[in-house]
Formats: C-alpha cells, structure tokens, sequence
C-alpha cells in the first residue's frame, strides 16, 4: 500500500481535503478520545471499527481495514455466499477467504456524538486494495446514480417523513439463553396505548424521550422539523426538512442508529421494523418526499407553469410515472424486509395499488404543490418502511424517475378513490417483489446485472429461505399476524 493511498488514488475532492484538516483540529481542540469509523451495510445497517484519536492521521492517508465478508450476510449476520471458494461466491477474487477492504473515511461527514461526547463519528466509502470502488457498497451506487442525473443537468432533493415505535424496554433478553442468531427480542411495554393520531394529551408521555431525541439530534445537525404522536401503541413520527443529493440518505443511516443508541441509554427500545408483533400495533411507513432542481437554478422543475393546468410540470408528471411503470420492482429496495408487506393494505394510510393522488394519502404517490409557492410542488411516494437501505431507496426512485423522463411517460389520470382504482397492485409480498426486480430492465441496466441478480436477489431469497424453514413446524401462517420469526429477525436488528 502507498503512504498516502487516498491521495494516490484520488479518492478525496479539494473539500474533503479541507474538511480534514478542520476534522483534526476539531478533535484535538476538543480532546476527543475515539472516533467511529462507519460504513452502510447491504441492509442500510451501520458497520465499522473504533478507533483512537491518535489513529486518525494514518486513516486520512490510508484508510481503515474491513472484513469483506459483512458484505456476504443476510439480516442475520449469515453468510449467504461461499467466501472461501475462488471469488467468494461473487465471482470477485479480492472478496474471497474473507479478504481485508478498505474504508476511506469521508471527513465531510463528521459528527460529535452528544451521547457519547468523547466520540467523533464519520461514515466511510468501500475500496479494493487497488483503488478501486467495491461495486455492493450502496453508498458508492447511489452516488454513480446521482452523478447521471447530474449529467442531465438536475439536483435530487429529498425529504424524510419516518414513523417508527418506541418502547419502554422492561428485559433486553441477555441471559446466555437468550443468544441466538439471531438472539431473543427484548420484552417492551408501552408508552402509549393509541389510538392516538395527534393527540396533545398524549404527547407528554412521550417528551421525556422526545426532549433528549431532540437535543441530540440536532447537536447532530439533523434537519428535524417535527416530533408527532402518531396512529398505533407506542407510535411516533419525525419528520425533516430537504435535503440535497447524498445528504438525505446520509441522515437517514444516522437517525436511526442515533435513536437506538439514545433510546438504550435511557431505557427505551426505538425499532424502525415495520409492524412488531405488538397487539394492535399499526405499520410504520417511509414517506419519501422528492423533487427535482435544475442545476445552477434557483428553481423547482417539478413546480408546474402558470398556464399549465397539470399539478406538476411536464418533467415531474413524467418522472412520477417513471415511478409508477417501476413500482413492483423498486417495492424490493422500498421495502426489503418480509415483515414490510404486511403494510399494503386498504384503508390504512398506506397504498395498495399502484395510482397516483392529487393530495390523496390513499395513494403510493402523493403529489403536493401550493399555487404561488414553486418551492412547494414534490412528489411523496408512500411505498417505503423504515427499515430501507436509503441509498437503494432513493437510486431506485431516481433511475425510474429518469427512465419515465426519457421515454416521456404519461402517468394517466388520478386517482380519486385509490383504494377502488382499476390498477395494478403492489407486491404481496418480498418474493413477488423480487420477482418483478428480476424482469426490470431499467434497474439492471442502473444497478447493473451483478448487483441485482448475482448479490442483492440472492441474499433476499436466502431471507425468504429461512423464513419458510423458520415457520414450517410451528402455527405461523397466519397472513395478518406478525410471525415469531418476524419479530426476532428484525425488531432489534432494525
């Protein structure tokens, strides 16, 4: 390895070169002990080492060591390829035997971790020895996708609409029985019983932890905007101001691993999961707002003309069908989980179908614009749990946008009543929406064959695999109630 891989290899713009050297004098100014060195995981999990403040320099020149073979598990950290075979399973011969990968730090992302304040924090990107980007490293597609829609002139903006529960942990089930892999879920109670949509009565019992949530969050820099009572038990919802490019993603990984680490430490227990198997629990959605800006524009190009009787702009109705032409294959990266399609339903603030409303929350997407406010016009497809990878939410959302933009797509009209439209609907479930990946041109033209159907379809069907094994002797099938399985597989982990 060279004594200064990253600026060998070019891996750092002028402006994360600056933002090191501030990153260094920040921690030695502020005596900071450790710093977390993170990468985003298939999953959209947080991964990565620790180490100490006098390690940094060296990691700006040379990064840090990773085990390959993270990248190789499912949701339970088992490893679905065979990395000790020539290329790992993956064809890709620096992955096998479990070989090292670098992470290179991205010092535009560094944080002071107010729950930990001697800890400094920075997500790091994915490199092969030779400098080389690793090609399953989802931060790095997102950016690949986002430099194409740079190169058709436009900027993505995002912004986040989360619902997640949060609970009173009464047992985190650590008893040497309780191992497993994955492990028992910890036993919870309630904060609150709902229904309870917006109820001021009921925000209080929530603003213990809402107040220290806040706090730090925004000693984070977290664009928070709102804290709200949501419908179900133990349901709440933030929401965030928008975002540009990669920093709505970003904010993503953070916020959810930032609320659980807050949450433990006080004796709660935050999961993005989608529907815990708690009675009466509502699902949890990701509402992601979006829209388009020209480059080296002020303006919305979402935001219709005064003349054009449309809700949006030309460019935004075809990207909004760019969407929905994509909608049962990108339900794969949307929601990943199998415990997420429990969330389609009628009736329930959630979609279905694949239609479009002006307004209309029944819908998968949502169009929003205020007359006179350009700023205001946004998509906000309603598909997504919070336990998505963001970075493969977001590149799916943009490839289909681009894609209805190149063919000028026509989203044809409204739907008034989303929950009777003659339309097709959205998968039923994990399998089916990988079936739909798997015929998509668009995504394994955008994500690439390798990525799609040699690493991301295969650790889902392992998912899938150990499902149905899991549940096979015992009375799980049941399709309205939330399996065993479900809630030890992802009420922790996510």
């Amino acid at each position: 390895m060279s004594s200064d891989f990253i600026k060998d290899h070019g891996l750092w713009t002028e402006a994360q070169r600056a933002a090191a050297a501030e990153v260094e004098a920040e921690i030695k100014g502020r005596g900071l002990g450790v710093i977390r060195l993170s990468v985003v995981d298939q999953h959209g999990i947080l991964r990565g080492k620790t180490i100490v403040a006098p390690e940094l320099p060296g990691a700006f020149r040379n990064g840090c060591t990773f085990v390959s073979s993270i990248l190789a598990k499912d949701t339970s950290c088992r490893s679905v390829f065979p990395v000790f075979t020539p290329g790992a399973g993956l064809d890709v011969a620096a992955l096998q035997g479990a070989a090292d990968i670098l992470m290179v730090p991205d010092p535009s992302t560094f944080k002071v971790l107010p729950w930990a304040p001697h800890s400094g924090w920075m997500l790091c990107d994915l490199y092969f020895a030779d400098g080389t980007p690793v090609p399953f490293s989802t931060r790095h597609i997102h950016r690949g996708v986002l430099g194409r829609l740079h190169d058709k002139g436009f900027d993505y903006i995002a912004g986040l609409e989360v619902e997640f529960h949060i609970f009173k942990l009464e047992n985190p089930r650590l008893a040497p029985a309780d191992t497993g892999q994955p492990g028992a879920p910890p036993e919870v109670s309630l904060i609150t019983q709902g229904y309870q949509l917006l109820a001021e009565h009921r925000y209080d019992r929530y603003d213990e932890i809402f107040e220290i949530l806040r706090r730090h969050l925004e000693a984070l820099d977290l664009p928070l905007r709102t804290l709200e009572v949501e419908l179900g038990p133990s349901q709440c919802e933030f929401t965030f101001r928008p975002g540009e490019g990669l920093e709505p993603a970003d904010t993503m990984v953070l916020l959810r691993s930032a609320v659980k680490q807050i949450c433990a430490r006080h004796g709660y227990h935050a999961t993005f999961m989608c529907r815990p198997q708690i009675p009466n629990a509502c699902s949890s959605g990701w509402h992601l707002h979006q829209s388009l800006r020209r480059r080296g524009a002020a303006g919305n190009a979402f935001a219709p003309g005064a003349r054009e009787r449309a809700p949006l702009s030309p460019l935004g109705m075809s990207y909004m069908a760019g969407l929905l032409a994509h909608a049962a294959a990108s339900a794969a990266f949307a929601t990943p989980t199998l415990n997420g399609y429990r969330r389609y339903k009628p009736f329930a603030l959630a979609p279905d179908r694949v239609v479009w409303g002006q307004d209309n929350r029944g819908a998968m997407i949502r169009v929003i614009g205020t007359p006179g406010n350009p700023g205001s016009y946004r998509i906000e497809n309603r598909i997504g749990e919070p336990a998505a990878n963001p970075y493969l939410y977001m590149a799916s959302q943009i490839l289909a946008g681009l894609d209805g933009i190149d063919q000028q797509l026509d989203p044809g009209p409204a739907a008034d009543a989303p929950y009777a439209a003659e339309a097709a609907t959205l998968p039923r479930s994990l399998g089916e929406a990988l079936l739909a990946l798997r015929g998509d041109q668009c995504f394994r033209a955008g994500f690439g064959k390798q990525f799609i159907e040699d690493y991301f379809i295969r650790i889902k069907e392992a998912e899938i695999a150990r499902y149905r094994e899991g549940i096979a002797s015992r009375s799980e099938r049941d399709p309205v109630e939330v399996s065993d399985w479900e809630q030890r597989e992802y009420f922790e982990l996510f």
